[in-house]
Protein backbone atom coordinates (compact mmCIF):
# COMPACT_ATOMS: atom_id res chain seq x y z
CA UNK A 1 0.00 0.00 0.00
CA UNK A 2 1.32 3.41 -0.92
CA UNK A 3 1.58 5.89 1.96
CA UNK A 4 -0.96 8.11 0.23
CA UNK A 5 -3.53 5.37 -0.39
CA UNK A 6 -6.17 5.32 2.32
CA UNK A 7 -7.29 2.13 4.01
CA UNK A 8 -10.96 1.17 3.69
CA UNK A 9 -11.01 0.75 7.47
CA UNK A 10 -10.90 3.68 9.94
CA UNK A 11 -7.58 4.29 11.67
CA UNK A 12 -6.78 6.25 14.84
CA UNK A 13 -3.11 6.85 15.57
CA UNK A 14 -1.69 7.45 19.04
CA UNK A 15 1.92 8.58 18.99
CA UNK A 16 4.28 9.84 21.66
CA UNK A 17 7.63 9.35 23.36
CA UNK A 18 8.57 6.44 25.61
CA UNK A 19 6.56 6.48 28.84
CA UNK A 20 3.86 8.85 27.63
CA UNK A 21 1.24 6.14 28.21
CA UNK A 22 0.43 5.48 24.58
CA UNK A 23 0.53 1.67 24.91
CA UNK A 24 -1.84 1.46 27.85
CA UNK A 25 -4.13 4.14 26.44
CA UNK A 26 -4.20 2.58 22.98
CA UNK A 27 -5.08 -0.87 24.31
CA UNK A 28 -7.94 0.48 26.42
CA UNK A 29 -9.33 2.60 23.59
CA UNK A 30 -9.13 -0.39 21.22
CA UNK A 31 -10.97 -2.55 23.76
CA UNK A 32 -13.72 0.01 24.27
CA UNK A 33 -14.22 0.46 20.52
CA UNK A 34 -13.76 -3.30 19.85
CA UNK A 35 -11.12 -2.46 17.24
CA UNK A 36 -7.83 -4.05 16.27
CA UNK A 37 -4.66 -2.85 18.01
CA UNK A 38 -1.17 -2.35 16.59
CA UNK A 39 1.78 -1.99 18.96
CA UNK A 40 4.30 -0.83 16.37
CA UNK A 41 7.04 -0.55 18.98
CA UNK A 42 6.77 -4.29 19.61
CA UNK A 43 7.81 -4.95 16.01
CA UNK A 44 11.06 -3.03 16.47
CA UNK A 45 11.68 -4.74 19.81
CA UNK A 46 11.05 -8.12 18.17
CA UNK A 47 13.41 -7.26 15.34
CA UNK A 48 16.10 -6.29 17.85
CA UNK A 49 15.65 -9.62 19.65
CA UNK A 50 15.72 -11.51 16.36
CA UNK A 51 18.97 -9.73 15.46
CA UNK A 52 20.47 -10.97 18.71
CA UNK A 53 19.22 -14.51 18.06
CA UNK A 54 20.91 -14.47 14.65
CA UNK A 55 24.08 -12.74 15.91
CA UNK A 56 23.59 -9.67 13.71
CA UNK A 57 25.21 -6.34 14.52
CA UNK A 58 22.70 -3.53 15.06
CA UNK A 59 24.50 -1.34 12.52
CA UNK A 60 24.30 -4.00 9.77
CA UNK A 61 21.44 -2.26 8.00
CA UNK A 62 21.33 -4.56 4.96
CA UNK A 63 21.04 -7.73 7.06
CA UNK A 64 18.49 -6.15 9.38
CA UNK A 65 16.42 -5.04 6.38
CA UNK A 66 16.33 -8.64 5.13
CA UNK A 67 15.46 -9.95 8.59
CA UNK A 68 12.65 -7.38 8.94
CA UNK A 69 11.11 -8.58 5.69
CA UNK A 70 10.98 -12.17 6.96
CA UNK A 71 10.30 -11.59 10.65
CA UNK A 72 8.56 -14.66 12.11
CA UNK A 73 6.18 -13.07 14.61
CA UNK A 74 2.84 -14.14 16.03
CA UNK A 75 0.52 -12.15 18.31
CA UNK A 76 -1.71 -14.79 19.93
CA UNK A 77 -5.31 -14.33 21.03
CA UNK A 78 -4.35 -14.63 24.70
CA UNK A 79 -1.91 -11.71 24.44
CA UNK A 80 1.31 -13.71 24.15
CA UNK A 81 3.96 -12.68 21.62
CA UNK A 82 5.91 -15.40 19.81
CA UNK A 83 9.19 -14.81 18.00
CA UNK A 84 10.22 -17.73 15.79
CA UNK A 85 7.85 -19.89 17.84
CA UNK A 86 9.24 -18.83 21.22
CA UNK A 87 7.33 -16.77 23.80
CA UNK A 88 9.26 -13.55 24.44
CA UNK A 89 6.79 -11.51 26.49
CA UNK A 90 9.07 -11.03 29.51
CA UNK A 91 12.24 -9.95 27.69
CA UNK A 92 10.27 -7.94 25.11
CA UNK A 93 9.38 -5.18 27.59
CA UNK A 94 12.70 -4.77 29.36
CA UNK A 95 14.60 -1.49 29.21
CA UNK A 96 17.53 -3.19 27.50
CA UNK A 97 15.32 -4.44 24.67
CA UNK A 98 13.78 -0.98 24.41
CA UNK A 99 17.19 0.61 23.96
CA UNK A 100 18.13 -1.92 21.28
CA UNK A 101 14.83 -1.29 19.50
CA UNK A 102 15.48 2.45 19.47
CA UNK A 103 18.82 1.84 17.73
CA UNK A 104 17.23 -0.48 15.13
CA UNK A 105 14.32 1.92 14.54
CA UNK A 106 16.74 4.68 13.51
CA UNK A 107 17.74 2.75 10.37
CA UNK A 108 15.79 4.04 7.33
CA UNK A 109 15.80 0.75 5.39
CA UNK A 110 14.52 -1.14 8.41
CA UNK A 111 11.62 1.28 8.84
CA UNK A 112 10.72 0.92 5.17
CA UNK A 113 10.83 -2.87 5.40
CA UNK A 114 8.32 -2.85 8.27
CA UNK A 115 5.87 -0.39 6.67
CA UNK A 116 3.82 -2.95 4.76
CA UNK A 117 3.50 -5.21 7.80
CA UNK A 118 2.22 -2.33 9.93
CA UNK A 119 -0.28 -1.14 7.32
CA UNK A 120 -1.69 -4.65 7.01
CA UNK A 121 -3.14 -4.28 10.51
CA UNK A 122 -5.70 -1.76 9.19
CA UNK A 123 -8.77 -4.00 8.99
CA UNK A 124 -12.47 -3.71 9.78
CA UNK A 125 -13.98 -2.57 12.07
CA UNK A 126 -10.99 -0.26 12.66
CA UNK A 127 -7.47 0.07 14.03
CA UNK A 128 -5.84 1.85 16.95
CA UNK A 129 -2.16 2.21 16.02
CA UNK A 130 0.34 3.17 18.70
CA UNK A 131 3.92 4.22 18.06
CA UNK A 132 6.18 7.12 17.23
CA UNK A 133 5.41 7.76 13.55
CA UNK A 134 1.96 6.28 13.08
CA UNK A 135 0.30 9.60 12.23
CA UNK A 136 3.19 11.07 10.26
CA UNK A 137 4.51 8.15 8.18
CA UNK A 138 2.64 4.87 8.53
CA UNK A 139 -0.97 6.12 8.50
CA UNK A 140 -0.81 9.77 7.32
CA UNK A 141 -4.45 9.45 6.18
CA UNK A 142 -5.75 8.44 9.65
CA UNK A 143 -9.10 10.00 10.54
CA UNK A 144 -7.94 10.87 14.07
CA UNK A 145 -4.37 11.49 15.19
CA UNK A 146 -3.40 11.80 18.86
CA UNK A 147 0.01 12.80 20.18
CA UNK A 148 0.64 12.13 23.87
CA UNK A 149 3.31 14.01 25.80
CA UNK A 150 4.56 14.05 29.40
CA UNK A 151 7.60 15.38 31.21
CA UNK A 152 10.69 13.16 31.13
CA UNK A 153 10.58 12.97 34.94
CA UNK A 154 6.97 11.75 34.97
CA UNK A 155 7.71 9.17 32.28
CA UNK A 156 10.74 7.87 34.17
CA UNK A 157 8.71 7.54 37.37
CA UNK A 158 6.00 5.60 35.54
CA UNK A 159 8.52 3.23 34.01
CA UNK A 160 10.25 2.81 37.39
CA UNK A 161 6.97 1.82 39.02
CA UNK A 162 6.08 -0.62 36.22
CA UNK A 163 9.44 -2.38 36.35
CA UNK A 164 9.49 -2.51 40.16
CA UNK A 165 6.05 -4.15 40.15
CA UNK A 166 7.43 -6.78 37.75
CA UNK A 167 10.34 -7.50 40.08
CA UNK A 168 13.11 -5.78 38.12
CA UNK A 169 15.99 -4.09 39.97
CA UNK A 170 15.99 -0.59 38.45
CA UNK A 171 17.41 2.84 39.20
CA UNK A 172 15.24 5.94 38.69
CA UNK A 173 18.15 8.20 37.73
CA UNK A 174 19.34 5.70 35.12
CA UNK A 175 15.81 5.36 33.73
CA UNK A 176 15.56 9.14 33.37
CA UNK A 177 18.88 9.23 31.56
CA UNK A 178 17.80 6.41 29.24
CA UNK A 179 14.51 8.16 28.43
CA UNK A 180 16.26 11.43 27.65
CA UNK A 181 18.77 9.63 25.42
CA UNK A 182 15.99 7.77 23.63
CA UNK A 183 14.07 11.01 23.13
CA UNK A 184 17.12 12.54 21.50
CA UNK A 185 17.60 9.55 19.17
CA UNK A 186 13.93 9.38 18.25
CA UNK A 187 13.49 13.10 17.56
CA UNK A 188 16.75 13.56 15.65
CA UNK A 189 16.81 10.44 13.47
CA UNK A 190 16.75 11.14 9.74
CA UNK A 191 13.94 8.69 8.96
CA UNK A 192 10.48 9.36 10.43
CA UNK A 193 11.61 11.37 13.46
CA UNK A 194 9.33 11.49 16.49
CA UNK A 195 7.05 14.51 16.14
CA UNK A 196 3.37 15.34 16.22
CA UNK A 197 1.58 15.32 12.87
CA UNK A 198 0.44 18.78 11.78
CA UNK A 199 -3.20 17.74 12.32
CA UNK A 200 -2.64 15.79 15.54
CA UNK A 201 -4.45 16.52 18.79
CA UNK A 202 -1.85 16.87 21.55
CA UNK A 203 -2.60 15.68 25.09
CA UNK A 204 -0.17 16.26 27.97
CA UNK A 205 -0.56 13.25 30.26
CA UNK A 206 1.87 14.40 32.97
CA UNK A 207 -0.82 15.05 35.60
CA UNK A 208 -3.65 12.96 34.13
CA UNK A 209 -4.81 9.50 35.14
CA UNK A 210 -5.14 6.69 32.60
CA UNK A 211 -8.94 6.94 32.76
CA UNK A 212 -8.81 10.70 32.13
CA UNK A 213 -6.62 10.27 29.05
CA UNK A 214 -8.75 7.41 27.70
CA UNK A 215 -11.84 9.60 28.10
CA UNK A 216 -10.22 12.45 26.16
CA UNK A 217 -9.13 10.14 23.35
CA UNK A 218 -12.59 8.53 23.09
CA UNK A 219 -14.12 12.01 22.91
CA UNK A 220 -11.98 12.56 19.81
CA UNK A 221 -13.41 9.35 18.32
CA UNK A 222 -17.15 10.06 18.72
CA UNK A 223 -17.58 9.94 14.94
CA UNK A 224 -17.02 6.16 15.08
CA UNK A 225 -19.47 5.33 17.90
Amino acid sequence: MDSNVESSSPVVTIDGPSGSGKGTISQQVAQQLSWHYLDSGALYRLLALAAQHHSLELDDEASLETLAGHLDVEFTSNGAVLLEGEAVDDILRTEETGKLASVVAALPKVRTALLARQRAFAQEPGLIADGRDMGTTVFPYAEVKIFLTASAEARAERRYKQLKEKGFDVNLAHLLQDIESRDQRDTQRSSSPLKAADDAIEIDTTSLSIDEVVKQVLECCTQFS
